[in-house]
């Protein structure tokens, strides 16, 4: 009994402080003599309400007004609802408006959204756009231009039909008749058009668009969540969550103490100001002085030790009682440590990890799994900074390991479902090819999974088709190689690998370019691995508005011919420089592939084409390419060449490239002269695959047969 009650003394000694600092810490998350609540919401600066001096400024004024619902705090600048603030993360929650069109028992809402010149952007991390009708084209746009977009599609339209399949569960949009994307980065204001995708006129439909969280449409049910259904979009707001700086002009002075402060530089769509948090092992409000506090840590080690020394220095009894009770600590530490990390590695789907790597084949031999530690080292703590990019599924960092590496480390975002995650460790682990991005390992003891992969530096080629990256211009050469490898690495996932893969999201973006500017295809979260035996894939419509097969669109039959159709949209970025849906062309042909069938159909490819292409490529070699990138575009699935047939095309294309130059070089051009290699004639959308001849070539090590276009 008395060691039992020394033993509590004992701890009261080392966590009394502790207390105390915590208590410190959620206590000083406003400024003084300022009014922190507004109903059941806390404000913490630089929010604040009334005197100036309560707010860094007047963008972050808070206005408490009364409403049905009692005080409710409003965000006075853009007269948003707020729900909740996280200034650790620099983010607040609010309520979004929702668009309607022609629905019954509810007017029209076209609300305008405008935070152009504040501190304030939509989390791109944490919401999505969502949008809920039937045949309808819902297009997100900022600036006069479409940033975004997605298609919901429905054979037919009964409000009771409706009624009962339109449904939101766990995954959000599930189902016929509503579809959600990303959104662009740094969204500050937008607005919404809708257009009805068939020729039918079916404008009277209601339809549904919004910005809102992952969750919007959970609704708290007792101890779980419902979801909500298309009788309950009468709503007029929905939870969305916004991102903050404070701009340079504000009265706040920086640098903070205790707290890390990031000077965000401007972009065209970013505002410039200052992001701050706390440092590493400390918490609290990063925009107050001393408000970070540390509660966890080496240095709360030792602070607990001298509380506890203090406490016992008077008898050797009580110094051996702290050292066993230490011993004891350090013991039940190591224990929570280790099922901290099995809780995170059946959380982070190890065991499906396992289980698919036991029934697949793959270089699992050769890859890592990396220690937490050493990660969070390479991207120093995940730093902002280090972001290189971002997407549905989670965010990418630049690291450089202790050995000089430089790596690439995706955090995805899951909040429990892991299955992107496995699905893409699982794929990437099987293949060795040069033009796929390697993965080099996974991290399962964090909370949130990490993928390790090679790091390819020089970003992804629609930054270069488009403008975004001039630091280099694409020749034809560039292009034509381009082009060939990203058909041999699709051949190489159709045909090669041990057990046929479809990629799914096959565009631009998703194609990186390494130091020597060799293609890398990547991002594998949709793909999946199917049996020999099977033709098609059956599943919820997901990929990228302008690239989608659209046998796809209205089957939900994935094939291996859909990626030949997302690949022909690529070959067209590469032929014309296009971005594959642009609000510049004309309301009919705003799809890059209705723009390029109809220049084809009316004899104008000419007209469309890059004029660095025109310039430097052979108008044989264009068109060549031209109508292969016609075939890949077949409306009929069938009809479309493999990526076997593709990929020896474009060979044949650079056989041609190269005769030319040769030609060229001892002065002997004789266009009409060619034996080997014929490209197709003209390039209409009639034309048909010319015969094939055998032969064979080397692809990646390995000999596969060839065929020589006659």
């Amino acid at each position: 009994m008395l060691l039992k009650f020394m033993f509590h003394i004992i701890i009261l000694m080392i966590t009394g402080p502790i207390y105390q600092l915590a208590s410190a810490q959620y206590s000083n998350t406003t400024q003084s003599e300022c009014e922190s609540i507004c109903g059941t919401v806390t404000i913490p600066y630089p929010f604040g309400t009334k005197d100036p001096k309560c707010y860094a400024d007047k963008w972050f004024e808070i206005e408490c007004r009364n409403t049905s619902q009692g005080p409710t705090p409003y965000l006075k600048s853009i007269n948003l609802e707020v729900t909740s603030f996280d200034q650790m993360n620099s983010k607040v929650h609010i309520m979004n408006p929702v668009f309607r069109w022609n629905c019954p028992n509810s007017k029209d809402s076209h609300p305008v959204v405008d935070m152009k010149g504040s501190p304030f952007v939509y989390s791109k991390e944490d919401n999505k756009f969502t949008a809920i009708g039937c045949n309808k084209i819902l297009f997100l746009q900022s600036n006069g231009s479409e940033v975004s977009g997605c298609v919901s599609l429905c054979d037919s339209y009964d409000d009771d039909e409706v009624n009962n399949n339109v449904a939101f569960g766990a995954d959000g949009c599930v189902g016929r008749f509503c579809c959600e994307t990303s959104l662009p980065s740094f969204l500050s204001e937008f607005n919404v058009t809708v257009e009805d995708l068939r020729e039918k006129n079916s404008s009277n439909e209601c339809s549904h668009a919004l910005i809102g969280t992952e969750y919007w449409y959970r609704v708290p049910f007792g101890s779980s969540y419902e979801y909500r259904s298309f009788r309950d979009l009468a709503i007029d707001f929905v939870p969305a969550v916004l991102e903050w700086v404070i701009l340079q002009e504000s009265s706040l002075k920086f640098p903070i103490v205790g707290a890390n402060c990031i000077n965000v530089t401007s972009s065209q769509n970013r505002p410039s100001g200052w992001r701050c948090q706390c440092n590493s092992g400390y918490h609290g409000n990063p925009y107050i002085s001393g408000s970070c506090i540390a509660l966890r840590g080496s240095s709360d080690i030792r602070t607990r030790a001298k509380w506890a020394i203090i406490g016992v220095s008077s008898s050797l009894g009580s110094i051996i009682l702290l050292l066993g009770i230490w011993w004891l600590y350090k013991v039940v530490r190591k224990r929570m440590i280790q099922k901290r990390k099995e809780k995170f590695f059946k959380q982070n789907g190890g065991l499906l990890l396992q289980q698919r790597m036991t029934s697949t084949e793959g270089n699992v031999d050769k890859v890592i799994l990396f220690n937490l530690n050493d990660l969070e080292k390479a991207t120093d703590h995940f730093n902002t900074n280090r972001i290189i990019g971002k997407g549905g599924q989670g965010t990418v960092y630049k690291g450089m390991l202790v050995d000089g590496k430089i790596i690439a480390v995706k955090k995805f975002k899951v909040e429990g479902k892991v299955e992107e995650f496995v699905n893409e460790f699982v794929i990437l682990s099987q293949i060795n090819h040069r033009n796929v991005v390697k993965l080099l390992g996974c991290c399962l003891e964090a909370e949130i999974p990490l993928l390790v992969y090679e790091f390819i530096p020089n970003g992804n080629l629609s930054e270069y088709l488009h403008g975004q990256n001039k630091d280099i211009a694409l020749t034809w050469d560039m292009r034509l190689r381009i082009a060939n490898e990203i058909a041999g690495a699709l051949f190489y996932l159709h045909s090669v690998a041990s057990q046929p893969i479809y990629h799914r999201d096959i565009k631009s973006t998703n194609i990186l370019l390494d130091e020597k500017y060799r293609a890398k295809v990547a991002d594998f979260g949709t793909s999946r691995i199917i049996s020999s035996e099977a033709t098609h894939l059956t599943t919820v419509v997901q990929g990228t508005f302008g690239y989608l097969d659209p046998e796809y669109f209205h089957a939900s039959q994935f094939t291996e011919k859909s990626d030949v159709y997302s690949f022909g949209v690529v070959l067209v970025e590469l032929l014309t420089g296009e971005k594959a849906i642009s609000s510049v062309r004309s309301q009919e042909i705003k799809s890059l592939v209705s723009y390029f069938n109809v220049s084809m159909e009316e004899n104008r490819l000419f007209d469309i084409v890059d004029k660095r292409v025109i310039k430097e490529g052979e108008k044989e070699q264009i068109i060549a390419v031209a109508n292969l990138a016609n075939k890949c575009l077949e409306l009929n699935g069938k009809s479309r060449p493999t990526m076997k047939e593709v990929t020896l095309e474009l060979e044949g294309i650079r056989k041609l490239d190269k005769k030319f130059t040769a030609e060229q070089n001892h002065e002997e051009i004789e266009v009409g002269g060619i034996e080997d290699y014929q490209p197709w004639v003209g390039y209409s959308a009639s034309n048909s695959l010319p015969p094939l001849s055998s032969g064979t070539f080397s692809l990646d090590s390995e000999v596969i047969p060839i065929v020589t276009l006659k």
